[in-house]
């Protein structure tokens, strides 16, 4: 009886069946059964078609959050490549140059712990006298490394600390900050050094994910508190009438959207407030609300990419709400082919459940004593971070300490009501004064200047100088001194700066003599009125100078006051 009970398979035989766990080609843990004639099989996730994930592992999170950063650090070397030498290069409009010194003046001639803790970059170390072959190098080395996580889908700390300090000298010197704390956490993703998808001897840290999701919600909340004591108009449910009009850079859809029912703008700003103040707090309520949250967030984001142009801000945001999610959630995004990340997850998620997980190695203690000091620091650097945002005086954008490892965030605790811009004009004219004088425009990547010209479209990608343009437009021209850099460059024809521009009315002809700025309100055409229909995006009216104009002569001494040089006629 014995025996044909054996033969027939019992449970117990099939327990006393020898099971083995070896490393794969690819090097991950494929568990392997003896089939009881001595031949060795391979385990279930390899050899079925479907691979289901359990719940609370955050091995493919770790996958699609390391992808999304290096996209957002691909994205933000580009923008620098492309940009920084003629905005903060050695002729630039800010010279970081020029920073750097009076950053060494300041903290008494000496390039040590006090400029590094003021201003930390690698700048300090490298030759001064080619300051663009210094930005050019950080850009070019930054974007090879994001290249490379971001198609491979592979990295370890080591790359990803590479990446934050290379962005970090960037930051310092004129460059957006947001990036940093996101870069810095993904650090701590990583093994030290494997490069495989899914090192089976570094789990993702679930305090490492905390850490995301407690970003998250510091950047939701600190938007929506700052909306609710800012401007009235979040309270009275009417920003939204005037947001995709006067925000920094429309986009075509922008237009279409300005003119929504009344209600919908209502609605609009109603679903703004209970994503950013309400659905934050989903995140601590269990793994269904977590997801809920993180599934608002990843919305919220895109539906503000589709109706602007808000650089990679809303992309970036995208990242820390995909802590949000574990591995059996984000399963769809990956292929069951043999060899593949899902497949390793699932192997190790069976391994586990059969009580033969990988026992801790002195380098994955280690590793916990790193993340629990992770944690420790998150939690001690956020605590001015959460008083500000009790604060009744709060700030946004803001970080308390010089590494910028937790920071303060907000967006549009104000909304401006009208669109005003400025317009550069030049004129081959000897007297600016005279009626007859022609006054030809120049125009700019991006923001509004040819009223028949279609809104851009942009989004992640930046244009530096279009957004600083649209801060100029709520100044005077002597707190934004930068603009009168610019105009006289313009004169001078100058390559650098008409490069940052879509349309120099004066190329291949003589240079303009003189160059002034107009100051102009801006406000969306009607559709189906005579202006539309003479394919008129914007209407505009003149709403005086902006500042007078001004030739090379009249500069050379406001350029000599200022320590720029004086530009070179090309």
């Amino acid at each position: 009886m014995a025996a044909s009970t054996e033969a027939l398979g019992s449970p117990g035989s099939a327990l006393r069946k020898r099971r083995t766990v070896s490393p794969n080609e690819s090097g991950h843990l494929t568990e392997k059964r003896n089939n009881g004639d001595g031949n060795e099989g391979p385990a279930e996730c390899d050899k079925t078609s479907d691979v289901t994930l359990q719940t609370g592992t955050f091995w493919l999170t770790r996958i699609v959050i390391l992808r999304s950063v290096a996209f957002i650090y691909f994205v933000a070397f580009c923008v620098a490549y492309n940009q920084n030498k003629q905005l903060i290069g050695d002729r630039g409009l800010m010279p970081c140059q020029e920073y750097l010194r009076s950053v060494k003046r300041y903290v008494g001639g000496k390039i040590g712990a006090a400029a590094l803790a003021y201003a930390p970059t690698i700048l300090w170390f490298l030759d001064w006298a080619d300051m663009d072959a210094n930005l050019d190098s950080i850009a070019l080395a930054g974007l090879a490394l994001s290249g490379f996580v971001l198609l491979a889908g592979r990295a370890n700390m080591v790359l990803m600390a590479l990446l934050w300090v290379l962005y970090h000298s960037l930051v310092n010197v004129g460059w957006e900050s947001q990036l940093l704390e996101t870069g810095f956490l993904a650090i701590f993703l990583c093994p030290v050094w494997s490069l495989q998808p899914v090192p089976p001897h570094c789990p993702p840290s679930r305090l490492c994910i905390w850490t995301f999701r407690w970003l998250i919600v510091r950047i939701m909340l600190g938007a929506g508190l700052i909306k609710v004591r800012g401007d009235r108009c979040w309270m009275d449910l009417t920003c939204m009438d005037y947001h995709y009009e006067t925000q920094p850079v429309p986009n075509p859809m922008s237009y279409y959207m300005h003119r929504s029912p009344w209600w919908f703008h209502r609605f609009e700003t109603l679903v703004n407030h209970f994503i950013e103040l309400i659905a934050p707090f989903f995140t601590f309520l269990g793994r269904r609300l977590c997801m809920v949250n993180g599934g608002l967030q990843l919305f919220f984001q895109a539906t503000l990419i589709v109706s602007g142009n808000l650089s990679f801000l809303n992309w970036l945001t995208m990242v820390p709400s995909l802590a949000c999610f574990d591995d059996a959630a984000l399963a769809f995004l990956f292929s069951s082919a043999p060899g593949g990340a899902k497949r390793a997850v699932c192997n190790i998620q069976r391994q586990e459940a059969a009580g033969r997980a990988t026992l801790p190695t002195k380098g994955m203690l280690v590793r916990r004593v790193l993340n629990i000091s992770l944690a420790v620091l998150i939690g001690y650097l956020s605590i001015p971070v959460v008083l500000n945002l009790l604060s009744s005086r709060q700030v946004m954008n803001t970080s308390f300490d010089p590494l910028r490892i937790v920071n303060t965030y907000g967006a549009f605790g104000s909304i401006t009501k009208e669109r005003t811009e400025v317009v550069f004009q030049g004129t081959t004219s000897a007297d600016p004064q005279d009626p007859a004088a022609l006054w030809e425009e120049y125009e700019f990547k991006c923001k509004p200047g040819d009223v028949k010209r279609r809104p851009c479209l942009i989004s992640p990608y930046h244009y530096r100088l279009d957004w600083l343009m649209w801060f100029a437009a709520f100044q005077t021209y002597e707190q934004s001194e930068w603009v009168i850099h610019i105009a006289g460059r313009l004169l001078a024809n100058d390559s650098s700066v008409l490069s940052l521009l879509e349309h120099n009315p004066f190329q291949g002809r003589t240079n303009p003599r003189w160059v002034r700025g107009e100051h102009f309100r801006y406000k969306f055409s009607t559709p189906g009125t005579p202006s539309a229909a003479q394919g008129k995006w914007w209407i505009r009216k003149r709403l005086g100078p902006y500042f007078p104009p001004v030739d090379l002569a009249g500069l050379r001494k406001y350029f000599s006051s200022r320590g720029w040089p004086h530009p070179d006629i090309n």
